[in-house]
């Protein structure tokens, strides 16, 4: 979910303008705008900056059913850049702060019904996907598909295994990719997510599965890093190598 800026951080950026100001002169209208020297852009610069990030702002607060008078808020940067503003201090941090409060509010209530629109979500795709032919789900919920198979001896999850995998979202957008590096990657397979450490030991070396893990036994509520929360994770794995624990205790130091 995107971030929404407090309302108390935006004016503080136009107060710490505004505030400066010891005389109160009137803001000169501009008909036409002069960027021939570098402090005429620089003013320029100012006010382009401050008023997109107003724009953005009340934009994101929009979204949350939170919209307030743009010719109001115009009318406030005019007023406190001639110096005769209609409020008081105490009114406007008292006012900054109730619409800080609803906002939270606000920001509080979308995050809690995007988090149930997408469990809704998942709950459905891995409902459908385990209906696929060629689709097993274990007890914890992980599902996987076997694209090509293997015997041998399976690794433990105290076992350091190397392999080559894909990972992507629902959606196919991608992720991480060993195969895009152009080399396998090599880690104890219990310091990896859940759904990695109980799927790969269903493999034999050789094996190439495709696992379909819920968020519960991925990155859960927090996502990481381009992965959004509550998202599931789609891993294309192939096993290539395991290395025992206790080969691995057993090997002298170099």
């Amino acid at each position: 979910m995107k971030k929404y800026f407090a309302v108390s951080v935006l004016a503080a950026s136009i107060l710490a303008v505004t505030g400066c100001q010891e005389e109160k002169a009137e803001a000169p209208a501009v008909a036409q705008v002069a960027l021939e020297n570098e402090g005429q852009q620089q003013a320029y610069a100012i006010g382009a900056s401050v008023s997109r990030y107003i724009a953005t702002t009340l934009e994101q607060q929009k979204e949350l059913g939170l919209e307030l008078d743009n010719a109001l808020v115009l009318k406030g940067m005019q007023d406190g850049l001639s110096g005769e503003v209609a409020m008081s201090e105490e009114e406007i941090q008292l006012a900054l702060k109730a619409l800080d409060e609803k906002l939270a509010g606000l920001v509080e209530a979308k995050t809690a019904e995007d988090a149930a629109a997408a469990q809704a979500e998942s709950a459905k795709y891995l409902s459908d996907n385990a209906a696929r032919e060629g689709v097993s789900v274990t007890e914890s919920g992980l599902q996987f598909e076997v694209l090509t198979d293997a015997e041998g001896d399976k690794p433990s999850a105290a076992d350091t295994v190397t392999v080559h995998y894909k990972g992507t979202l629902t959606d196919g957008t991608t992720f991480d990719s060993s195969y895009d590096r152009g080399e396998p990657a090599t880690f104890p397979l219990n310091r990896v997510i859940p759904g990695w450490t109980e799927g790969v030991q269903l493999m034999s070396k050789g094996a190439k599965y495709k696992f379909f893990i819920p968020s519960e036994l991925g990155y859960g509520e927090n996502g990481a890093g381009s992965i959004p929360p509550n998202s599931i994770l789609v891993f294309e794995v192939e096993l290539m190598e395991i290395e025992k624990a206790d080969a691995a205790a057993e090997t002298p130091a170099s």
